[in-house]
């Protein structure tokens, strides 16, 4: 049913700020799994799009803002293995880049009020509830099924890492890599960089999603004023990344985790020698919303 065959490499980075101090840095180059059903979207849908198909549901309905990445990925999936999709877009209707390819990939997109969106199952109820064939995956793909696809990310790395880094908006990444990590007895400290302002309440969430996760740092002040915020000083960063490495990172997530990670490095939070990971967790697109910032 799902033939997806991706490669996601990893790559030593070359970024002075980084290797001027004798570490190893590395990259999960999850963004080079697909254009669009990229980074841990993929890992986030995998099994859920299979169990959709196991209990006969053809109908991909889910969540998302008018920039989200997980409602692009869907979408993209959907029309790759020949299901339906809605997305329910949170807030007043708008027209941008994202939305646009959301609907090329067929779907159908419905805007929402803010205060109603907050209850997705009921948003979902009320739309599709005694439609037999829609299937619900909530905001980011976040579930349990997830977690086993973000989980597999440990079976494909070769090296024993001291530090994993991945950007954190629900969680659910985490709370699977963790889970990854716990299932062959590695030791690794994970770090989530909180995209968004307040994230204290993050490990109590990962936590509802796997009770062992026990091993996790969020890092909560790099989000740049909150979620899809940014500051001079990050958009700086971003360009200076992006140029001397060749490596697209965007704002809203990936660039705050890198950001993060170097000025860790430069008060030297790791110990001598430390081996990082970094994963790359995709949604480039997102870029283009914030593309007159630069």
């Amino acid at each position: 049913m799902f033939p997806f065959n991706f490669f996601s490499p990893i790559e030593r980075l070359r970024y002075e700020p980084f290797y001027k101090k004798n570490y190893t840095v590395d990259i999960k180059r999850d963004d080079l799994i697909h254009p669009f059903i990229s980074g841990n979207k993929w890992r986030k849908l995998k099994y859920l799009l299979q169990d959709a198909h196991k209990n006969g549901r053809n109908h991909l309905v889910t969540f998302g803002g008018a920039w989200s990445n997980h409602l692009l990925a869907t979408a993209a999936a959907a029309a790759s293995f020949r299901f339906k999709s809605t997305g329910f877009v949170r807030g007043e209707p708008v027209d941008n880049a994202n939305l646009k390819l959301c609907q090329l990939f067929g779907m159908q997109l419905i805007f929402v009020e803010r205060e109603a969106y907050r209850n997705k199952q009921h948003v979902f109820d009320h739309y599709f509830g005694q439609d037999k064939y829609a299937y619900f995956i909530n905001e980011g793909g976040a579930s349990s099924l997830a977690l086993l696809g973000c989980a597999e990310i440990i079976d494909e790395l070769h090296t024993d890492y001291d530090h994993i880094f991945c950007a954190c908006g629900t969680g659910t990444t985490l709370a699977g890599l963790s889970m990854g990590l716990k299932q062959r007895n590695q030791q690794t400290k994970l770090h989530g960089v909180s995209v968004l302002a307040g994230g204290d309440f993050l490990l109590k969430d990962i936590k509802k999603l796997y009770d062992e996760a026990d091993n996790i740092t969020i890092h909560t002040s790099y989000h740049f004023g909150g979620y899809a915020k940014t500051k001079p000083p990050l958009m700086d960063f971003t360009k200076s990344f992006v140029s001397s490495t060749g490596v697209l990172i965007e704002p809203v997530y990936t660039a705050k985790t890198f950001y993060a990670l170097m000025d860790l490095i430069e008060n030297n939070y790791f110990q001598e020698g430390a081996r990082i990971l970094v994963l790359h967790t995709g949604g480039l697109i997102g870029i283009l919303g914030k593309i007159d910032e630069f």
